[in-house]
C-alpha cells in the first residue's frame, strides 16, 4: 500500500520536527550556561582578605580557598567609592554619575535609582534562560507607597512599585538599605514581611544605627545569617525545583559595614576587634554559599565571583586595626569615600573551575561595570548600545586568552563628585585632596590651596604621594579630552554615542 502524504501535510510534520529540534538545542545550550553568583560585601577593604594582604591580622579561610580555586585580580575597581553608585554600575554595566545621582548615596524613602526601560544583568540574563534572584541590601529606591489617610506616612501593606522585581529579579529578598538607615524591614518580592509599628536605635560604639521603624521579626544582629540562610535555601531549592536552568543569585551582603554586630560565635574570634570578626562572619557566610554549591555538585559549572563595593569604612576603626598590623586598605591611600586607591580598589575573586584555570592571578585592570559585558560574552550575544554603555567584557581574561589591556581606561568616582581616571600607569585625579572623609577632605584641601588636579605614576607611586601633574601636562590633557569624551558621548565603551543631558555647573571640573 502507498502512503501519500500532501504539501501541507509534510510542512506540517517538517515544522514539528524543526521545532523540536529548536527546543532541544535551546534545552542544550541552557544546560551548558554556568550558575552566577555574585557576591557583594559590603565595606570589606582590600587588605581584609588574607590571601591578598600577607599582613592580614587574620584568616579568612574561605575567600583563601576560594582564591587558590581561581582567580586573584590585583587591580579591580568598583565604580564609585561609596555604595549606591557602586550597585547601579554592577547591575546596569553603566556609570552611576550619568544617572541623577551625581554624588552620595540613596536614602530611605527615595524611588528607584534604575531606570525602569533599561536593562539590567538581572533582566538580560532572564531573557536568556536564567532564573534571577537577588537577597541581601539593595540601597538602589523601592519606589514605596503612601497612605491614603496620611501622604507623609509609608503605607507597610501595600507592595513596592519599583523593587528588584521590576529590575530583572524573579525572586527577592532582603532589606532596603544599609543596616543602619530606617525603616529596618525585610521585604519579599515586593512586599515587607511585617508592618512595623515601634522605632529602634543603636547609639554603641560599633553597633549604631539610626532611629526608625523596626519590624516585628526584625533583629539587627541577625540579619546576616539570616540573609545566609536565605540565599543558601534559594540555591537547594532551585536545584530540587528547576535543576534543569541556570540560575544568577546577586547576593548583597549588610557586612562588614556598620552596625558591626559580629554574632556570640565570632565574637572575639579575629584576636583584633568587633570588625575583625565580623569580617570573619563574612567569610564565613561565603563559605555557606560555596558549600551549598558543592553539596549539589554544581560548583564546577557555576562563575563565582566575590568582591566588595567600596574601601573600609573609618567606622572600623584604623587606630585600633594598626595596633595588630591590620590596614584594611593594604597599602594603598585613603578608604571608604575617597577618590584615593582605597576607597574603590577592591579584592576581587573570581571560581569557575569548569573554566578558570586555579590559582592564578590577573593584574587586568577592571571595574564591578564589567559584570554585564562578561554575562553577555558567556550567553553569546552582543549587547545593544544603549546598554552596559561602562561595561567591558573580561570573559577573555577568566579564560586565560587575554593578551591586551581590556579596559581603555576608567573612571572613579568620590563621595562629593570628584572625578578621577587611570589609563595604564596614569591616573588623573580632578580635584585636590581626598574627594571624600581621608585627609585632607575637601575644605582642607581648598584652605590649603593644594593644586586643582594630581597626577599619579602608579607603576612608582601606588601611594598615590608624589603629585607630578606639572611634570606631565601632555599626559594630563590627553586624560582630561578622554573624560570629557566619556561624559559627552554618554559611554566609556565602544558603539554609539547615548544621550548626554548637560546640567549647569556639572561636571564641575
Amino acid at each position: 500500500m502507498k502512503l501519500k502524504f500532501t504539501f501541507s501535510e509534510i510542512f506540517i510534520v517538517f515544522v514539528f520536527f524543526f521545532l523540536v529540534f529548536i527546543q532541544c538545542t535551546s534545552e542544550k545550550r541552557q544546560n551548558d550556561l554556568p550558575n552566577i553568583v555574585f557576591i557583594l560585601a559590603d565595606d570589606m577593604g582590600y587588605g581584609d582578605v588574607s590571601t591578598i594582604n600577607e599582613n592580614a591580622a587574620w584568616k579568612t579561610i574561605n575567600m583563601d580557598k576560594l582564591a587558590t580555586a581561581g582567580m586573584v585580580f590585583t587591580d579591580a575597581h568598583s565604580g564609585s567609592a561609596v555604595c549606591t553608585p557602586t550597585r547601579y554600575g554592577v547591575l546596569t554595566g553603566r556609570y552611576s554619575w550619568r544617572s541623577r545621582l551625581k554624588s552620595g548615596v540613596l536614602w530611605s524613602w527615595d524611588d528607584a535609582l534604575i531606570e525602569k526601560d533599561r536593562m539590567t544583568v538581572g533582566s538580560f540574563l532572564q531573557d536568556h534562560g536564567y532564573y534571577t534572584a537577588c537577597v541581601g541590601k539593595w540601597h538602589l529606591g523601592l519606589g514605596w507607597q503612601y497612605s491614603d489617610e496620611d501622604p507623609d506616612s509609608v503605607d507597610f501593606s501595600k507592595p513596592v512599585l519599583n523593587g528588584p522585581v521590576t529590575r530583572g529579579f524573579d525572586y527577592f529578598y532582603g532589606i532596603t538599605a544599609s543596616l543602619d538607615i530606617p525603616p529596618y524591614v525585610y521585604i519579599e518580592n515586593d512586599r515587607s514581611t511585617t508592618v512595623p509599628k515601634k522605632h529602634t536605635e543603636s547609639k554603641t560604639k560599633y553597633g549604631w544605627w539610626r532611629k526608625g521603624l523596626t519590624g516585628s521579626d526584625f533583629d539587627h544582629e541577625q540579619v546576616l545569617p539570616h540573609l545566609t540562610e536565605k540565599a543558601v535555601t534559594f540555591i537547594n531549592h532551585h536545584v530540587d525545583e528547576r535543576g534543569d536552568k541556570p540560575f544568577f543569585l546577586y547576593f548583597a551582603l549588610p557586612a562588614p559595614h556598620t552596625p558591626i554586630l559580629p554574632t556570640e560565635e565570632f565574637q572575639g574570634r579575629s584576636g583584633t576587634n568587633p570588625y575583625g570578626d565580623f569580617v570573619l562572619q563574612v567569610d564565613y557566610t561565603v563559605g555557606q554559599v560555596m558549600n551549598a554549591l558543592e553539596h549539589h555538585g554544581i560548583e564546577d559549572n557555576t562563575l563565582f565571583i566575590l568582591t566588595s563595593d567600596n574601601g573600609c569604612s573609618p567606622e572600623a576603626q584604623f587606630d585600633e586595626l594598626e595596633k595588630f598590623g591590620h590596614d584594611p586598605s593594604y597599602v594603598f591611600r585613603g578608604h571608604k569615600a575617597d577618590i584615593f586607591e582605597g576607597g574603590h580598589r577592591m579584592p576581587f575573586i573570581v571560581r569557575w573551575p569548569a573554566k578558570v584555570k586555579a590559582g592564578t592571578i590577573s593584574d587586568q585592570t577592571i571595574c564591578l561595570t564589567d559584570l554585564m559585558a562578561t554575562c553577555a560574552a558567556i550567553v553569546g550575544e552582543n549587547l545593544a548600545d544603549s546598554t552596559g554603555e561602562d561595561s567591558y567584557n573580561i570573559l577573555p581574561v577568566l579564560l586565560g586568552e587575554d593578551i591586551e589591556p581590556v579596559r581603555e581606561a576608567t573612571v572613579h568616582h568620590s563621595v562629593n563628585g570628584s572625578f578621577a581616571i587611570r589609563k595604564g600607569k596614569w591616573k588623573l585625579i580632578m580635584c585636590p585632596g581626598s574627594g571624600g572623609w581621608s585627609y585632607p577632605v575637601p575644605e582642607e584641601a581648598k584652605e590649603m590651596n593644594l593644586p586643582p588636579v594630581q597626577l599619579y605614576d602608579l607603576e612608582k607611586d601606588i601611594v598615590e604621594q608624589n603629585n607630578v601633574y606639572d611634570q606631565y601636562p601632555g599626559v594630563v590633557e590627553e586624560l582630561e579630552n578622554l573624560l570629557q569624551e566619556y561624559i559627552l558621548s554618554g559611554r566609556s565603551t565602544r558603539g554609539e554615542p547615548q544621550k548626554y543631558v548637560k546640567e549647569e555647573g556639572w561636571p564641575g571640573f
